[in-house]
C-alpha cells in the first residue's frame, strides 16, 4: 500500500484531486493507496481559510475508486493541534499560508503509518509513483530534493520541503517534527515549516531533482512542482501558474503530457457541477 499525506484548505482541492488523478494514471502496480488530507478551520483569520468539504472529500472518494475501490481518503480535522502549538507564534503569517504548517503535526496523528509521501498540493506525477516511494529510507527521516533555486542561492544540499519521502518511525525517535514544532513557536522563519524542518533534520536523503522538478518538465521527470518560477522573458518576473489553471499550462508552458489528466478531471468537475444543478 503506498500512503500519500496532502495538507490544506477547501481552495487547493483541485490540486489534491489532480495530483491523486495522476498518481492513479501514471502508476502500474495495482495495490491500494491511502490518502490522508490534514484540513482545518482558519475562517477567524481569513474568511476564505475553510477545510475541505464533506462534498469536496466524496468527490475525491469516489474519483480514486475508479481505479480501486480500495483506494481510501481519510480527512483529518488537526484544528485542535494547530490552536495547541501554533495560535499566534511568529510563523502564522508564513509566506504561503498557515496550511504549510500542519504537516508538522505528522508525529501526532496515530493513522499514520510508518512510510509516508508528504506532496504539496501544486504537483503533477508524470512517471510511475514507485520511481520515488520504493526509495530507501531506512536510515534517515527523510528524502527529498534540493530546491531548485536554493541550491544556487544557499547551499548545494538545501532542500525543498514540497515532496518529502518520510521514514515516520525514524522520525518520531528522533524527534523531527517536535524539534520543528519548537522552531515554528520560538522564531520567525524565511521559509516557516521548511526551514523547521531543515534545522531539525538529524540525517536525511537527498535526491535527483527528477523528482521534484520545481522548474522544467523532462522526459525523466517523475514529479513536476508548480511552484512559483522565474521567466526572464519578455523582461525578467515570476509567476506561480499551478497544474489546475489548464489553459495557462498549455499557453505559457506548452505542456501537453498531462492532457490525459485533465481530462478525467474535467469529467470529474463536470459530472459535480451536473449533480449540482439537478
Amino acid at each position: 500500500m503506498v500512503n500519500i499525506l496532502f495538507c490544506g484548505n477547501a481552495g487547493v482541492f483541485d490540486g489534491m484531486l489532480t495530483c491523486a488523478l495522476s498518481i492513479l494514471k501514471r502508476t502500474a502496480s495495482g495495490e491500494p493507496f491511502r490518502f490522508f488530507a490534514f484540513t482545518m478551520d482558519l475562517s477567524d483569520l481569513r474568511k476564505d481559510f475553510v477545510p475541505l468539504s464533506e462534498a469536496q472529500a466524496n468527490v475525491f472518494r469516489g474519483a480514486i475508486a475508479r481505479y480501486n475501490p480500495e483506494n481510501t481518503l481519510e480527512v483529518i480535522d488537526v484544528g485542535d493541534l494547530y490552536r495547541q502549538y501554533f495560535a499566534g507564534c511568529p510563523n502564522e503569517g508564513a509566506y504561503c499560508s498557515p496550511y504549510t504548517l500542519i504537516r508538522l503535526f505528522a508525529d501526532l496523528v496515530p493513522e499514520i503509518p510508518d512510510k509516508l509521501l508528504y506532496l504539496d498540493a501544486d504537483i503533477l506525477f508524470n512517471r510511475d509513483v514507485h520511481l520515488l516511494y520504493d526509495v530507501d529510507v531506512s536510515a534517515v527521516e527523510y528524502a527529498a530534493c534540493p530546491d531548485h533555486y536554493g541550491k544556487y542561492l544557499i547551499h548545494p544540499r538545501y532542500i525543498n520541503a514540497g515532496v518529502l519521502l518520510f521514514n515516520m518511525k525514524k522520525a518520531r525517535e528522533t524527534g523531527l517534527f517536535e524539534k520543528a514544532r519548537g522552531w515554528i513557536r520560538k522564531k520567525k522563519l524565511v521559509f516557516a515549516d521548511q526551514s523547521a524542518l531543515i534545522r531539525s533534520t538529524t540525517k536525511k536523503k537527498v535526491l535527483p531533482q527528477r523528482f521534484n522538478d520545481q522548474k522544467f518538465l523532462h522526459k525523466h521527470t517523475v514529479v513536476r512542482h508548480f511552484s512559483k518560477r522565474l521567466f526572464y522573458l519578455p523582461y525578467p518576473h515570476t509567476e506561480n501558474i499551478k497544474q489546475w489553471q489548464i489553459e495557462k499550462v498549455h499557453k505559457v508552458f506548452r505542456y501537453h503530457a498531462f492532457d490525459d489528466i485533465y481530462e478525467d478531471y474535467q469529467t470529474i468537475k463536470s459530472d459535480c457541477e451536473v449533480k449540482n444543478h439537478a
